[in-house]
C-alpha cells in the first residue's frame, strides 16, 4: 500500500494480556477506534510499542495481525531499532514479507555511530529494500543527530521519503524546507510541539497520546489543514497537560493508563516496566481525569 507520509500516525502501544502474551483483541479494539477517528497510518514497534522487549516472533505476529485488521485502509509501518546493519536489513526483509507498507528507522542502537557510519547504515538498509523509509531523528533520547548535511547524502536514496523530527527544535522544519524543498516529508515527533511543527510546515504528527485520544489528535491536524487555527489552538491548549505525559521515562505507563481510562487498552506493560503506583499514579490519574472532565466538543472534522 502506498504511504503518503501525511497526517496522523499513532506510535501505537503493544497490548499484553495479564500473563504477558500479545493481547490482539485489545489491540484490535484500539485500532478500530483509531480508524474511525481518521488516522492516516499506524507505526508498530516504536518506544511506545515496547519494541525492545518484543521477540522477533511477536513482531512478525503483530505486523501480520495489524495488516489484517486495517484491511488496506491505512499503511502499516514497522519501526526498526537494531544494533547491527545486518540485523536491520533482516528486519526490513521480514517487515515486507509480513505485509508492512513502510519503515521508520532509528540510527544504530547502543553504539554512538559517527556521521559517516550513521549515513552508511541508513543507506545500506535503504538499498536492501524497496519499502519507503522515514528516518526517526531523535538526538535527545538516542544520542545521534541526523544533520542537514547527512540528509543531503540520504537524499540520494529514492526510498528515503520522510523524517520524524524529534529534535525539539521547531526551526528544523524551516531549515529542512529551505534546503530540500519538499524532498522529505516532515512529521512532528514531539506531542507537546506538534501544533508548532505543523504550523511551520510539517505535514503530519507521529503521536503518543493519540493512542488514548485519537479524535482530538486528528481534529487538530484537520483544523490546521483547513486553516482554522483558532479552533486547533483551543483543542491543543486543552490537550497540553495530557501531551506532557509523553515526555517522561514512564511514557509507556502514562499512556497505557490513559488508554485504560478511555476504554482503549489496559495498564499491562512488559517487565522490567511496571504499572504506575502510589503518588505518581495518583498524579497521572488526576491529569487524565481533568482532561476527561473537560473534554472539548469537536467540530465535524472528518468533513472539513
Amino acid at each position: 500500500m502506498k504511504v503518503d507520509w501525511k497526517g496522523i500516525y499513532p506510535a501505537i502501544t503493544t497490548k499484553f494480556t495479564d500473563d504477558d502474551k500479545l493481547d490482539l483483541p485489545a489491540f484490535e479494539k484500539n485500532i478500530t477506534v483509531q480508524l474511525e477517528a481518521g488516522i492516516n497510518g499506524v507505526i508498530l514497534g516504536g518506544t511506545l510499542g515496547e519494541a525492545s522487549s518484543l521477540s522477533e516472533e511477536e513482531k512478525s505476529e503483530l505486523v501480520k495481525a495489524t495488516v489484517e485488521m486495517v484491511d488496506g485502509k491505512i499503511p502499516v509501518i514497522l519501526n526498526i531499532a537494531e544494533q547491527t546493519t545486518k540485523g536491520a536489513i533482516e528486519q526490513a526483509k521480514l517487515a515486507k514479507e509480513n505485509g508492512a507498507s513502510g519503515l521508520m528507522m532509528l540510527p544504530p542502537m547502543r553504539y554512538k555511530a559517527t556521521d559517516k557510519e550513521t549515513v552508511t547504515y541508513f543507506k545500506e538498509i535503504a538499498r536492501s529494500t524497496d519499502l519507503p523509509i522515514m528516518i526517526y531523528n531523535n538526538p535527545v533520547d538516542y544520542k545521534i543527530m541526523v544533520s542537514l548535511d547527512m540528509f543531503e547524502e540520504l537524499a540520494e536514496e529514492a526510498n528515503i521519503k520522510a523524517v520524524k523530527d524529534s529534535t525539539r527544535e521547531v526551526t528544523t522544519v524551516t531549515k529542512m524546507i529551505n534546503r530540500f524543498g519538499d524532498r522529505f516529508k516532515i512529521l512532528g515527533g514531539i506531542d507537546t510541539l506538534a501544533l508548532e511543527y505543523m504550523m511551520m510546515g510539517a505535514v503530519g504528527w507521529v503521536g503518543g497520546l493519540v493512542c488514548a485520544f485519537p479524535r482530538e489528535t486528528v481534529a487538530i491536524y484537520k483544523l490546521v489543514q483547513a486553516k482554522r487555527y483558532e479552533e486547533a489552538i483551543e483543542i491543543y491548549r486543552w490537550f497540553m497537560p495530557l501531551l506532557e505525559l509523553d515526555l517522561s521515562p514512564q511514557l509507556v505507563q502514562n499512556i497505557k493508563l490513559a488508554e485504560l481510562k478511555t476504554g482503549l487498552g489496559t495498564e499491562n506493560v512488559r517487565a522490567p516496566r511496571l504499572p504506575l503506583s502510589g503518588r505518581e499514579r495518583e498524579r497521572v490519574l488526576k491529569i487524565i481525569q481533568e482532561g476527561l472532565d473537560n473534554r472539548p466538543e469537536l467540530p465535524d472534522y472528518l468533513n472539513l
